[in-house]
């Protein structure tokens, strides 16, 4: 009695290699690091430019994580890229909104 609907039956997990995970990982490392490279001169110092370092750190993370677990363990594999891709979007958004925050407050007083 298997349910095709549980999350860990879908196809995503079970046979996907994890090539599209690197190309959207791809994509969103490259505008989230140009983002934060920007506004790397931006007070406070070093937020933008620590999180691009950062984003671009997870994203050869996800490379490796591709690379080295074996494709036996798909699930794992597959996991462990959802959550550097997830990793490197909080990573871009808390540094915009303390960048943001910083320069909000810096033109109210």
């Amino acid at each position: 009695m298997t349910d095709p609907t549980f999350l860990r039956n879908q196809p995503a997990l079970t046979t996907s290699s994890g090539r599209s995970w690197l190309i959207v990982g791809a994509l969103f490392a490259v505008i989230a690091a140009g983002v934060l490279f920007a506004l790397a001169g931006a007070p406070p110092a070093g937020v933008g430019l620590g999180g691009g370092i950062a984003v671009i750190a997870l994203y050869a993370a996800m490379v490796v994580i591709r690379l080295a677990v074996p494709a036996r363990r798909r699930r794992l594999r597959l996991g462990l890229l959802a959550g550097a891709l997830l990793a490197m979007a909080a990573i871009g958004l808390v540094c915009v909104l303390v960048i943001a925050t910083t320069a909000a407050s810096e033109l109210a007083g």
